[in-house]
């Protein structure tokens, strides 16, 4: 029988998915995933993408039942944390740096009460400077409030991974080095939302994650 893949999270792991068919799982990294495993392994894996744009961890765990636990997925990938942010910033709706470690710690343990055998990885939100990042008139200390909010909620992100045991995938460091190579929009169309590009690098950091899983 094949294996489910799940992948949750916000517009990041949307990317533009069908609701109405799930075999179109977006333009994004889970369909890069998808068409990398599905080629190697052939009828290994059905693969779900149900990440929902303008999510927070809250609004991911409103939708545990629906949208995990009846999937009963054997791999589980999370992808949250820079709405929880960018809603503080622009919204006054931010979930703020406790609430969302507890809220992402009720999260994985009930996952993991109700699906003991499902495979967890957690990967790390990232931002860098970009038209939705950026300074503005209004906000001459943006940058400054997305940089630092994004790096403690990856911060508390870890520590959820680390105290249930679960991969933790980095790749801020990797957007941070490549941005090297080319300059932060190449990557991230946004300072948010990655361009094919900045897919494929998730895509690539993805696959080593699930390798060192799916080997256990």
């Amino acid at each position: 029988m094949a294996k489910i893949i799940l992948f949750q999270g916000d517009s990041i792991t949307d990317a533009g998915r069908s609701r109405d068919n799930e075999t179109y799982a977006g333009n994004g990294y889970p369909t890069l995933v998808k068409a990398h495993l599905g080629f190697e392994k052939p009828g290994e894996y059905l693969f779900f993408n149900r990440g929902v744009g303008g999510n927070r961890v809250p609004d991911l765990y409103a939708r545990i039942v629906r949208d995990v636990l009846n999937l009963k997925p054997d791999f589980l990938s999370v992808l949250i944390g820079v709405n929880d942010v960018w809603h503080g910033i622009d919204l006054a709706n931010g979930t703020g740096l406790a609430r969302y470690e507890r809220v992402y710690d009720a999260f994985l343990e009930e996952v993991g009460a109700e699906l003991p055998d499902c495979r967890i990885m957690i990967l790390e939100p990232f931002v860098l400077r970009g038209s939705a990042t950026d300074d503005r008139e209004d906000q001459p200390d943006r940058w400054t409030r997305f940089r630092t909010g994004v790096a403690e909620t990856a911060a508390a992100a870890r520590r959820v991974a680390d105290k249930h045991g679960l991969p933790f995938v980095e790749l801020q460091k990797k957007f941070d080095e490549a941005c090297r190579l080319e300059s932060p929009s190449y990557w991230l169309s946004d300072g948010v939302h990655p361009t094919a590009m900045g897919h494929e690098l998730i895509k690539r950091a993805w696959l080593a994650a699930f390798a060192a899983l799916a080997s256990v």
